[in-house]
């Protein structure tokens, strides 16, 4: 659905990254964890294509909905330039949502970057807290660490540049877990795509296929028309593969549903 949302507040979280809350209560009584909106900027009139956001967190009983973003081009430059009263075009829920870990399972919940916006909605939806493992460039793309703590779960950090946490990419986090086998680990996972390849293929080994990853991508539609948002999943055609809307399929995928190269 595309509904009008009116902005609440938009507040900066750390150097360029920004959180926006609208009022947009038809689209928070029904998202779920892992979905999308998609954004039209109003005060952007040059611009017609909409920008994928993935949900941060809904309010169904204040009707408020957030999203993280980093200001990175003119669309996001105007958007932190929107103060509360501004309006801007929401469409959606969209995409395919996480599945819930059962009461048994303990969710481990991987996250690059702004990726942890799109796994904070599933943390607060699990029926017990777990952990969180975030990675990032430096201390200054660290998110949310404090509202994940709030919900209990355990954060653990990494860093490429070793500014915070251990030196490294957030996959340097999983092997003391992976090898933890009296656990009833369910592994998501956002991030950036190389991390997320390299991520599916390590949960595959340690035979947790089904780990989901949200597959995000540069999306122009949103509602599958134009295949511009596409990933290689695995299928039974010669060469093994075949192309799946992130938009619609996904963004969420299992594991071992994605083809690896």
């Amino acid at each position: 659905m595309s509904v009008i949302g009116e902005i609440l507040s938009n507040e900066v979280l750390a150097d360029n990254y920004y959180r926006v809350c609208f009022h947009a209560p038809e689209i928070c009584r029904i998202a779920q964890p892992g979905q999308f909106v998609h954004v039209k900027i109003n005060a952007l009139r040059e611009r017609l294509l909409r920008r994928p956001f993935s949900i941060c967190n809904v309010e169904p009983e204040t009707g408020s909905l957030s999203i993280v973003y980093k200001r990175v081009g003119a669309g996001t430059d105007v958007l932190a330039s929107l103060p509360p009263g501004a309006h801007c075009d929401l469409l959606g829920p969209l995409g395919k949502p996480f599945s819930l870990p059962s009461p048994e399972e303990t969710p481990v919940l991987l996250a690059g970057g702004y990726g942890a916006a799109a796994t904070y909605l599933l943390a607060r939806r699990s029926p017990k807290a777990g952990l969180l493992l975030l990675g990032a460039r430096s201390k200054e793309d660290l998110l949310l660490i404090r509202d994940y703590e709030a919900l209990g779960f355990d954060v653990k950090l990494a860093t490429e540049d070793g500014s915070r946490g251990q030196r490294g990419y957030v996959t340097t986090l999983l092997p003391d877990l992976l090898q933890d086998k009296s656990k009833n680990f369910r592994f998501y996972a956002c991030g950036p795509h190389p991390m997320l390849m390299a991520l599916g293929k390590i949960l595959l080994e340690a035979q947790y296929p089904d780990s989901e990853l949200s597959l995000d991508h540069r999306m122009c539609c949103g509602v599958g028309a134009c295949f511009a948002c596409v990933v290689k999943v695995k299928a039974e055609t010669p060469e093994g593969w075949r192309y799946a809307r992130t938009c619609t399929e996904g963004p969420v995928f299992r594991a071992s549903e994605v083809y690896y190269e």
